[in-house]
């Protein structure tokens, strides 16, 4: 689907909340609470390395709030979850995290007022990315930090996926329009459509930059363990990462 053909839509952010909401219970059943390997062996891991000396972390688009638990933790200050959905939002705040309703694009956070902004697996769900990297940049003080997570961009161009070519007996993975920035609603699971925007590593990074902030490290890890060893699918191709990770300064 044309990004720009559905963001003319005058109900895309209705439409796109309504998905989010119906799928909150989905969401929190299958990816919190220690049930998946990529967060437990690896997300949480690598955001928990990161947050070491911010006093107030901003988790945007964090809903329940493990991700803001796993920074308190470490951090000892706190961490607050922006999340536009209702139910996703509730819930953080029955499991113990602080949390208050509102978009990436419109964070009801004043200027300059958080030690640190982190987004895990949300801005590739995101249709206005360079209005939620400059709030981003808004409410950060300056010298912060800014921890971007996303499912890896070349794994998200639609049309890509492994492939089994009997005929060779190799297994690939086949790459899609890359440099095409897209919208697609995919059945994740049976009857949970999710949506995914795929851009080019070069648009988050660039943007970002634009926005006033500075890369320290990138990260590509391979996928952990326990993900590998209940996908069968990734079994030979453990060299093809699932994640991405930004780690940025606020410039002053």
């Amino acid at each position: 689907m044309d990004l720009k053909d559905f963001m003319s839509n005058p109900d895309h952010d209705a439409l796109l909340k309504d998905l989010w909401e119906s799928h909150a219970s989905w969401w929190q059943a299958g990816f919190t609470g220690g049930v998946d390997a990529e967060y437990t062996e690896q997300i949480l891991p690598i955001i928990r390395e990161r947050v070491g000396g911010l006093r107030l972390v901003l988790d945007v688009g964090g809903g329940e709030g493990q991700v803001s638990r796993a920074v308190a933790e470490v951090t000892g200050g706190m961490a607050v979850v922006v999340d536009p959905i209702v139910s996703q939002a509730r819930m953080a705040i029955d499991r113990g995290t602080p949390a208050a309703l509102g978009t990436a694009g419109d964070l009801p956070i004043a200027t300059a007022s958080v030690d640190g902004v982190v987004v895990c697996l949300v801005f590739e769900h995101v249709l206005e990315l360079d209005r939620a990297l400059a709030e981003v940049a808004r409410v950060i003080r300056p010298g912060g930090r800014f921890l971007l997570l996303l499912n890896h961009p070349i794994l998200q161009t639609p049309g890509s996926g492994l492939i089994d070519d009997a005929e060779l007996g190799e297994r690939y993975w086949r790459l899609g329009p890359y440099l095409k920035e897209d919208l697609s609603v995919e059945e994740v699971e049976k009857e949970v459509f999710i949506p995914f925007v795929h851009r080019p590593l070069s648009h988050y990074l660039n943007t970002a930059i634009a926005s006033g902030f500075r890369l320290l490290e990138i990260l590509e890890p391979p996928p952990p363990p326990g993900f590998l060893a209940r996908a069968d699918a990734y079994a030979d191709s453990a060299m093809y990462p699932r994640l991405m990770v930004l780690h940025f300064g606020r410039e002053s």
